[in-house]
């Protein structure tokens, strides 16, 4: 009995204290009262955690004192006036191992903004004839990357990179650019009306890459956009390297860039390719698929990602990067 009694105090020690004040102990043995003709049994010690004490003169040595054993799995109750011993330990035992930041942060402010226009179809020819002719109205207000027309994976579209150093600066550029007769005269009026929509996008470079140049003029590029699962690159960071990295070796295409998404469609990156030619990058695509390296970098990527697309494109006569 007071074995049970011990038990049911210790477990109530565990509890806060509005639910151990529910707990109720089992009084004494019914009919071992005077006069129920029955003898008690042995005199109860004081055994280990019971919290009683022995009487003067009773014969007793004090048990040991309620605590912890080895190996109990309990720790020390709290001291009076404290927190409840549930708290302590729940508090402890299962701190939630939070990572805050979702990857590498960026260690600059410079962004890429990725442009997407389409153009009417019987427009396409005079839209980039216009745009060769006066897009020096605009790069004499920020810098141009690059600007493609779209062959593959999407018709009577162009694509062009602008680099900007901060937002305060792409505002700015912004801000010129509407005050600015010429360009508002000589392109804007000329051009709106040739567009079926305009798309942007704001990109990082993510950190372990750097903008490059191709080899040589000409050749083919590809933008291919891989719409990753939630979590941010801490989730997803390392295999998408692994993935992109494993293609940029000789033999294979040349990586100029890997981008973040910042505005527009988040949990998106991509990465811009270049090809000596179209024959060239499929050839490239069949032999990946055999290669050991590519194939396993890919398949521990590939459950992170939710879609992809790309597009194969050729720079324009007036594109920096061509």
């Amino acid at each position: 009995m007071l074995r049970i009694r011990s038990s049911l105090r210790s477990a109530a020690a565990l509890l806060p204290a509005a639910a151990s004040s529910q707990v109720s102990l089992p009084g004494p043995a019914p009919g071992t009262g005077p006069g129920s003709g029955l003898r008690p049994g042995p005199a109860a010690g004081p055994g280990p955690g019971s919290g009683l004490r022995p009487g003067p003169g009773s014969g007793l040595r004090p048990g040991p004192a309620a605590g912890p054993g080895p190996g109990s799995g309990l720790r020390p109750g709290p001291a009076a006036g404290s927190e409840p011993e549930f708290h302590l330990l729940f508090c402890d035992r299962f701190k939630p191992c939070v990572r805050l930041s979702s990857g590498s942060q960026q260690e600059h402010r410079t962004f890429y903004e990725f442009r997407t226009y389409s153009i009417q179809p019987h427009l396409n020819a005079a839209f980039l004839k216009l745009t060769n002719e006066k897009i020096h109205l605009r790069t004499a207000h920020s810098q141009l990357i690059g600007y493609w027309s779209v062959e593959y994976g999407g018709l009577n579209k162009v694509f062009h990179i602008w680099k900007y150093d901060s937002y305060s600066q792409r505002a700015a550029v912004r801000a010129a650019l509407s005050q600015d007769p010429i360009w508002l005269k000589d392109y804007v009026s000329v051009a709106i009306p040739m567009l079926v929509s305009q798309d942007n996008e704001v990109t990082y470079l993510v950190p372990w890459s750097h903008l490059q140049s191709p080899p040589q003029e000409g050749g083919v590029f590809e933008l291919s956009s891989h719409l990753m699962r939630p979590g941010g690159p801490a989730v997803w960071g390392d295999a998408f390297q692994a993935a992109v990295t494993s293609h940029d070796a000789p033999g294979y295409g040349k990586l100029l860039g890997a981008f973040h998404s910042e505005c527009g469609r988040l949990n998106t990156v991509h990465a811009l390719w270049w090809f000596q030619s179209a024959d060239q990058r499929a050839e490239v695509r069949h032999r990946s698929h055999s290669d050991a390296r590519v194939v396993s970098a890919v398949r521990s990527c590939v459950g992170h990602l939710s879609s992809q697309e790309n597009k194969l494109m050729f720079p324009c006569s007036f594109s920096p990067m061509k």
